[in-house]
């Protein structure tokens, strides 16, 4: 009787976390995931459904990606990683904001196979200690155009690429420019010329528009050269805040992304 009571409200504490969209250790139709190792992954596994969302945004037509490259960074052996769970939310990012399907662990290989997607995973191992499992995320996707042009690599795919703080995920690369911008809220990105007073400018545009700015950060290839700022908001700016942004005349390009 004790055990049938302990089974019981294991089961609906497992009901109850899966209902408020925590992820399940012991899915019956799912890889087995250790508990510890969903503990550990939880904010790796942020990441990667954002950075999904983010790349598929950056598409213009997002709905035609069929190619997709998730690359792992980690001091971490290949078979002390195990990355289902990660391939899964990103798929999960790139799909769902294009589409009306709910992506989850369960269904995330058939899906992305249902709607032609093909994703290849690498791994890079890297020297130091393994305590963290993960140092990078970087996906790419490919045979696309981009709707915001320095999203590109060289080699001309779209490409994001993040980690994780303290905890929290950050976004720390665009196309080939660094940055640094925690991925809450929403987020604006600005190719600009780099030059005195554009943080400030930006910056007094979305607060007239009480916009809280929860974060920015700009990368820049050269002094005075092209530059990417960053800009983490809580609020969704309006289309009139955005094309003021728009009209800066050292704005070369900008995009609003919703995470």
């Amino acid at each position: 009787m004790e055990a049938q009571e302990g089974v019981a409200i294991e089961i609906a504490e497992a009901v109850v976390g899966a209902l408020n969209g925590e992820l399940a250790a012991t899915a019956v139709n799912a890889p087995m995931v250790s508990a510890e190792v969903l503990t550990e992954l939880k904010p790796y596994v942020v990441l990667a459904e954002k950075l999904g969302r983010l790349a598929v945004q950056l598409v213009a037509g997002g709905s035609g990606v069929k190619n997709a490259k998730i690359t792992y960074a980690s001091a971490r052996a290949t078979d002390d990683l195990d990355t289902r769970l990660l391939r899964a939310m990103i798929t999960k990012g790139i799909i769902e904001p294009i589409s009306d399907v709910y992506v989850n662990l369960v269904n995330a290989d058939f899906t992305a196979k249902q709607r032609g997607l093909r994703l290849s995973e690498e791994r890079v191992l890297l020297d130091g200690s393994p305590e963290s499992p993960l140092e990078t995320i970087t996906v790419q996707l490919s045979n696309v155009e981009s709707k915001f042009a320095s999203s590109l690599s060289e080699s001309g795919e779209v490409k994001v690429e993040g980690k994780v703080k303290d905890g929290v995920p950050h976004l720390t690369k665009v196309g080939s420019f660094e940055v640094d911008v925690t991925l809450e809220g929403s987020i604006i990105l600005c190719r600009q010329v780099d030059q005195p007073g554009m943080i400030g400018t930006v910056g007094s545009i979305l607060g007239e528009s009480n916009v809280n700015v929860n974060f920015m950060s700009v990368g820049r290839i050269a002094p005075r050269k092209q530059a990417i700022m960053a800009i983490g908001v809580d609020d969704i700016p309006s289309k009139e805040t955005l094309k003021k942004i728009g009209e800066i005349p050292a704005v070369e390009e900008f995009v609003f992304l919703k995470l």
